[in-house]
């Protein structure tokens, strides 16, 4: 029976997710499987991976074939650098203590990768953020000031106004006055 490491779907149409599987090759894509070893959701950025390691180098002793992605799924979590590593603790270059020293050195330096794109994808974020409120208080001002420009605007047509109407009315009283004379 060939077994191969997979990708299972699941999710909803458009937002994926992925059971990380060793299932019988002839299996249907979304079938029986003989064992779950993780997850994968590609809606996150970075994407979320959470993989049993020590069962996925079992399987890849035992003769699992992965798939060309379950393969680059398991790169990125180290399962092909521990079963290299394993097979240098047979062939006798390591011990046993050697080679999980290696691979949790590896592991840390990613993780490290990891957060460090987390941190630079968060100030990204912030920068867009704060740019998007400069630009809303640069309009916010500009409406503040072509609100007051049009207060001081009819203040000024309503001081006009007062002062044609004070003429007019002193124009009346200069006519009264000489009619009066």
């Amino acid at each position: 029976m060939p077994v191969k490491i997979r990708l299972q779907r699941h999710g909803k149409k458009g937002k994926p997710f992925y059971y990380v599987v060793a299932a019988d090759s002839r299996a249907k894509r979304d079938g029986k499987f003989l064992e779950k070893l993780g997850t994968y959701n590609p809606n996150h950025n970075p994407a979320i991976i959470d993989l049993n390691v020590d069962a996925s180098v079992e399987w890849l002793n035992n003769g699992a074939q992965p798939t060309d992605t379950a393969k680059t799924i398991l790169s990125t979590k180290g399962v092909l650098l521990k079963k290299h590593l394993q097979g240098g603790v047979k062939k006798g270059a390591l011990t046993e203590e050697q080679a999980e020293e290696k691979f949790q050195a590896w592991l840390a330096e990613k993780e490290a990768a990891i957060q460090a794109k987390k941190d630079g994808l968060s100030s990204e974020q912030a920068a867009a953020k704060a740019k998007q409120l400069e630009a809303e208080k640069a309009v916010n001002e500009a409406r503040i000031a072509a609100a007051k420009e049009a207060e001081e605007a009819l203040l000024a047509e309503a001081k006009a106004a007062e002062e044609a109407t004070n003429a007019e009315n002193a124009s009346e009283e200069e006519v009264k006055e000489e009619a009066a004379e």
